[in-house]
């Protein structure tokens, strides 16, 4: 899950920041929500059902700061989405004056992320909390995709960022993204830490983005890219390396999607 939960003039999350606090004075205020994101909560609740452990598929920060317990955590690839630095973050990594960038997870193509599996009791209890940080201006479309592993495929909760949504970015020159890269910041940190940090926990994963290095590279000098290019990684579209398993984590191995049915959403058809 990417990116971080500004709206309109915003940007989880999916790859994500926390949501914001009202802060100090002199700091940008949440932007107002775009829709009601209650209603998007009890309905992913309803389709999870609360008897099987809960699946969750994190492509941006959710992957080096989740926020959250879970016992298993598996490299994984979905196809029919991927990973890009095209929504807009007012808040946690901008601001209104100089508006920064956090991840979103668009359709098309393929991406390689991390799944993790909550207990079930307590499900309920993270996706409250998930809520809070991922959706509190609701930009999200959260969906559940068909994740494959090496231990078979489950079905975990995405959070989508639409084309049509305000935050999309649309197509960014390299000079876009160098301006931003130099000068967004917000009350987390900088555009280019965020995508940097992700990068470098990708990478830790033997996660290799193409794309993402590329635009990394873009703020950095050259011999920096350079060290980081020499040795060959797998790219996003590569076989999925075997799950990793947490201190503590159950021995028992999914094999079926838990929650809800593990058939493909249909924008992936």
């Amino acid at each position: 899950m990417g990116p971080s939960p500004d709206t309109v003039g915003a940007g989880p999350t999916s790859g994500s920041d926390p949501a914001p606090n009202p802060g100090p004075p002199g700091l940008d205020p949440l932007p107002k929500p775009l829709r009601d994101p209650q209603p998007m909560l009890e309905r992913t609740i309803a389709e999870w059902g609360g008897h099987e452990d809960l699946w969750l598929f994190g492509y941006g920060s959710l992957i080096w700061r989740p926020e959250f317990d879970f016992i298993e955590r598996r490299p994984a690839w979905v196809r029919g989405w991927h990973r890009a630095l095209k929504m807009w973050s007012r808040v946690n990594r901008g601001s209104v004056q100089t508006p920064g960038l956090v991840f979103g997870l668009l359709s098309g193509g393929s991406v390689r992320g991390m799944v993790f599996r909550v207990p079930a009791a307590q499900g309920l209890d993270t996706l409250r909390r998930l809520w809070l940080r991922e959706m509190p201006t609701g930009v999200y479309d959260p969906k559940w995709l068909r994740c494959t592993t090496a231990s078979g495929p489950v079905s975990a909760l995405a959070f989508t960022l639409s084309r049509r949504s305000p935050n999309f970015t649309g197509e960014l020159s390299d000079e876009r993204y160098r301006h931003i890269f130099a000068n967004a910041v917000g009350r987390y940190g900088s555009s280019l830490d965020y995508a940097q940090q992700t990068l470098e926990e990708l990478r830790r994963h033997a996660i290799h983005d193409v794309a993402l290095a590329r635009l990394v590279a873009l703020a950095v000098p050259s011999d920096t890219s350079a060290a980081h290019t020499a040795s060959p990684a797998p790219t996003d579209c590569d076989v999925v390396p075997p799950p990793v398993y947490v201190a503590g984590s159950s021995d028992k191995k999914s094999s079926q999607p838990s929650g809800p049915s593990g058939s493909p959403d249909k924008d992936q058809q």
